[in-house]
């Protein structure tokens, strides 16, 4: 089983960096264990114009038996004979893609301690694989790599060459060519790639195995047009599997694709188009104005409520002044990639006793949201159908109390702002609906009345003479409290 990795280089770029971002020295043999063999690097080539990495896997067929699939549910043939004799030692499949990720770990997740630079730069790449089993043909190779930037070409492998009339075997030459991406991606795409378009896995797939796709797939599996494919066969078709990770990436893309990424796609609006440097993303803009807040109204325990995948419960985290943050979401995917967003499982003991993320609903009461100095709902209310808001303002204004609650909310009359938003359509595919400024603060009065509130308005974003901000903003402060600072203040 063998792959190789070229690039070429200039004097003052010498090809012979791969080795560096390989972490593997191109003077050097290497030889590494694996469970199921013996994984070579080498260097055919290795100068400044040219450099070429090969990685040689030797697959002790007898362990793949002992150690894989061989002996139960699925994968292996059940044939006592068929165990042995079959095309592992040979054919790229899972098999190197598990060397690829052990290896090369460090440069796929692209870490280079000697040029850091250089990891995140688009390489010159040319990939080759001999034998590649294809189930789908050269067309479902192409169909596949091509999305991602590649050149792609397949060449179909005669089933015998004595033979011409036989045609083609399910196996094909791979070269893949790029000028444009990242020694990590490469190889991130191979990780996820190669076991997809063999169609088969080496060992049992456990649930694990869906954050091993979410990870290698990280910037390019959500967008993938051919997604649900990968996404099944990587995961050997298991449909409880597929759906959990095809829920995961559609929350991934949602994120992507919500109404700060809409607002930063349009780069030039509400900036001077005079000036070079890219503005700030309003969804860093809201974060930013909704910390404003919380650190005015001295506020140390704080709630995020519909935190989503965790950007604010992050940023708060990094402020000493919050010392307890709760995150809270009706979602439990959404909860899972805040978790690791947030890396609670690595994270200090000092440190995760400030955070906490709850599941919850927050159309319902929830005695453990009671008690708190402040509340977040960014971006939140438009997600929810109208005859639910009653709900959600007594779950927060009406039981939970926090002495401040923070609001934001798209201003619908901005759109006509946004060149790429179609007009008649809301900023993100899940809104219910989007308010006018005059609607915001009749909603927000309403509330802030019923509640024993006061409220203010803010604007987020660039403040248009015409239709106002790109984000509305409403801040809450409990009428006692006001008091109380009045009278200190008298």
């Amino acid at each position: 089983m063998f792959l190789t990795i070229s690039t070429t280089g200039t004097p003052e770029r010498p090809a012979t960096d791969l080795g560096f971002l390989l972490h593997k020295h191109p003077g050097k043999a290497q030889a590494f264990s694996t469970s199921y063999g013996t994984a070579h690097v080498l260097y055919p080539e290795a100068d400044a114009e040219r450099c070429t990495a090969a990685l040689l896997l030797e697959v002790d067929a007898v362990a793949l038996v002992r150690r894989g699939k061989g002996k139960g549910r699925g994968g292996a043939p059940d044939a006592a004979l068929a165990q042995y004799v079959n095309d592992r030692p040979y054919a790229a499949s899972s098999l190197l893609a598990t060397a690829l990720s052990g290896v090369f770990s460090s440069a796929m997740r692209g870490v280079c301690k000697a040029l850091p630079e250089r990891a995140g730069q688009p390489l010159p790449l040319r990939i080759e694989v001999p034998a590649l089993p294809a189930r789908g043909g050269p067309d479902l190779v192409r169909r596949l790599f091509e999305p991602l930037g590649w050149a792609v070409t397949a060449e179909p492998v005669p089933l015998d060459l004595r033979f011409p009339e036989w045609g083609d075997s399910r196996y094909v030459r791979l070269v893949l060519q790029a000028e444009t991406l990242t020694l990590a991606a490469a190889l991130r795409h191979l990780y996820v790639l190669l076991p997809v378009l063999d169609d088969a896995k080496h060992y049992w797939v456990a649930p694990d195995e869906v954050d091993k796709l979410l990870r290698a797939g990280d910037g390019w599996l959500p967008e993938h047009p051919e997604q649900k494919l990968i996404t099944s066969r990587y995961l050997s078709r298991r449909w409880s599997l597929t759906r959990q990770a095809m829920e995961r990436l559609e929350l991934v893309r949602l994120a992507e694709t919500d109404d700060s990424e809409v607002e930063e796609i349009d780069n030039a609006v509400g900036a001077e188009t005079e000036t070079e440097e890219r503005p700030t993303p309003l969804a860093v803009q809201r974060r930013e104005a909704i910390l404003a807040v919380l650190r005015q109204s001295a506020a140390g325990r704080v709630l995020d409520l519909g935190c989503g995948q965790g950007q604010l419960v992050q940023a708060l985290l990094k402020e000493a002044q919050f010392t307890e943050i709760v995150g809270v979401d009706v979602s439990v995917r959404a909860l899972a990639i805040a978790f690791r967003r947030l890396k609670l499982d690595r994270m200090g003991e000092r440190q995760a006793a400030r955070v906490r993320l709850l599941q919850g609903s927050l159309t319902y009461t929830d005695s453990r949201l009671k008690g708190y100095d402040a509340a977040v709902l960014s971006e939140v209310v438009e997600h929810l159908d109208l005859p639910r808001l009653p709900a959600l303002e007594y779950a927060v204004f009406g039981s939970a109390r926090p002495r401040t609650v923070v609001v934001t909310t798209p201003n619908v009359e901005y759109n006509v702002r946004w060149e790429t938003l179609p007009a008649g359509h809301a900023r993100h595919g899940d809104h219910r609906f989007e308010w006018t400024r005059e609607e915001f603060c009749a909603w927000a009065g309403t509330v802030a009345e019923r509640h024993g509130y006061d409220v203010e308005f803010r604007p987020v974003g660039p403040d248009d003479p015409e239709v106002g901000p790109p984000t509305q903003m409403a801040v809450f402060h409990k009428k006692s409290d006001v008091k109380d600072k009045e009278a200190k203040a008298a």
